[in-house]
């Protein structure tokens, strides 16, 4: 059972993950995975991270102001 993860094995089943799903999903597939494990070991530790925030871009224009709002009187009739 050593000699399970020989270089040559590892080569192999590397060809036989290419053919089955493409070199497009590879990529996904391995992020897909990390982030499983990732989530996993938070999981058991109990900690969770905080999800890393987005850098927000500035825009190129100015912001407009917030519009007045509008107040309408509604009259009670007896």
């Amino acid at each position: 059972m050593g000699d399970l993860l020989q270089p040559t094995h590892l080569l192999v089943i590397a060809v036989i993950l290419l053919v089955l799903f493409g070199g497009r999903k590879l990529p996904e597939l391995g992020k897909g995975l990390g982030e499983g494990l990732r989530g996993f070991r938070e999981g058991i530790k109990g900690e969770p991270t905080p999800p890393a925030q987005p850098v927000q871009q500035q825009a190129a224009a100015p912001a407009q102001p917030a519009a007045a709002p509008t107040t309408t009187t509604e009259t009670k009739q007896s």
